[in-house]
């Protein structure tokens, strides 16, 4: 069975280890640091060990609170956003003048966090607050591990790796698109899933979810766009929702601010078509459930969903987000398209009558369904938090030699 290993240095060295991380603005960056305290925390208490993780973060983010959740110290940093945009002259805005201003102020404050704290190592999840602890490490001579969630590199990990120690990517084709210098530091360990999502009952997914009017005679599509919705998903799905319950169940995530919009749109259905149609604006710990009983998802491709939909195995329609800069949704959904793992409508081809044609023709076709289930897990990583939690404790063990 593989499992965390605590290096003997470690073990020998008796101190406590100490682990600066830095990742935010998103679930996407948090979770997986959330994973390697955890499985660290776990495996050193196990040895006898002191464990000591400090997390620097920005105080608007989402780690700030994640960090209070887990009990681990926070230490707020300014930090700027770099806003892309297609045209260069659109990044000469107001807003990123004034955030580049932020940053000289950022990284001297992380490199007096990371001067007092002085870890074993440090570990970089993305984003932009970690930007200026990565090049705090660099400076203060400790370990850095960078990891990265998407098959492109993100802007932020682009310019933390350059002083990494280490790098962890979750798809072997991120590797290719290293510059070849960095590829010697860099390892595949896929991205850390939810814990228990692989661990859902079917069967229960309907009575836990009060879904009275669930039909088990028919397939069931899962509708999310991450926990706050998606506007252009939501949209497409209810342009095509009355033809979509004749063939299947669907249990629509539609976010917080667009609950409302989805329940009305469902008032106007037919009552027998209505019933099969359950509407939540977030779904929580019935996830693993729901996506246990799901036979086809229809979601964007951010890092977290792709690395839970191949470690669960979930046949998959994809709608990427395409920002105003960066491709990273569209990397992540062409790399399960292009194994058969997934369909993908992207830009002008995310229409209703394309979201239909694809959507049907695999509720139509389960033997089709049954080979994308096969090839969405053949391309997963089950074993990514405790491969990252290792790759992050070889890091401080070599400061304690």
């Amino acid at each position: 069975m593989v499992q965390v290993v605590v290096p003997q240095a470690l073990i020998d060295r008796r101190s406590p280890v100490r682990l600066i991380v830095s990742g935010g603005g998103s679930g996407g960056h948090t979770f997986p640091a959330v994973t390697v305290v955890r499985a660290a925390r776990a495996a050193l208490e196990a040895h006898g060990l002191e464990f000591q993780p400090f997390w620097v973060g920005s105080a608007a983010g989402i780690e700030a609170g994640i960090a209070t959740d887990e009990g681990v110290p926070f230490t707020a940093i300014p930090t700027g956003k770099l806003r892309r945009a297609r045209n260069p002259l659109a990044m000469l805005s107001a807003a990123n003048i004034r955030d580049a201003g932020k940053v000289p102020a950022g990284v001297t404050e992380a490199i007096g966090v990371v001067r007092n704290i002085r870890p074993d190592a440090v570990l970089c999840t993305g984003g932009y607050v970690s930007v200026p602890v990565g090049l705090a490490a660099r400076v203060c001579h400790r370990p850095l591990l960078v990891h990265e969630q998407t098959v492109r590199v993100g802007l932020a990990n682009r310019i933390t790796m350059r002083g990494a120690t280490r790098i962890a990517l979750s798809a072997e084709p991120a590797l290719d698109l290293l510059p070849e210098r960095l590829r010697e530091r860099a390892v595949v360990t896929g991205n850390p899933i939810r814990p228990g999502l692989r661990e859902g009952d079917a069967a229960a997914a309907p009575g836990k979810l009060g879904w009275t009017g669930y039909n088990p005679s028919l397939p069931t599509v899962y509708v999310t766009g991450g926990s706050l919705g998606a506007r252009q998903v939501n949209q497409l799905v209810g342009a095509i929702l009355p033809d979509l319950l004749q063939r299947a169940n669907v249990f629509h995530q539609a976010g917080k601010q667009m609950e409302g919009e989805a329940l009305a749109l469902a008032e106007t259905l037919h009552p027998e078509l209505r019933s099969r149609y359950l509407v939540r604006g977030f779904i929580g710990p019935e996830l693993p459930d729901l996506l246990a009983l799901a036979d086809v998802v229809i979601a964007r491709s951010g890092g977290g969903t792709i690395s839970e939909l191949t470690v669960v195995g979930k046949p998959s329609v994809l709608i990427p987000l395409i920002p105003t800069g960066g491709d990273e949704q569209v990397r992540n959904a062409k790399h399960l398209a292009e194994r058969g793992a997934a369909r993908v409508l992207i830009g002008e081809d995310a229409t209703p009558a394309r979201l239909a044609e694809e959507l049907f023709a695999l509720l139509a076709d389960p033997a089709r369904r049954a080979e994308m289930v096969a090839i969405a897990r053949g391309m997963g990583h089950p074993q990514a938090a405790i491969a990252l939690t290792n790759e992050m404790l070889a890091l401080c063990a070599t400061n304690a030699r």
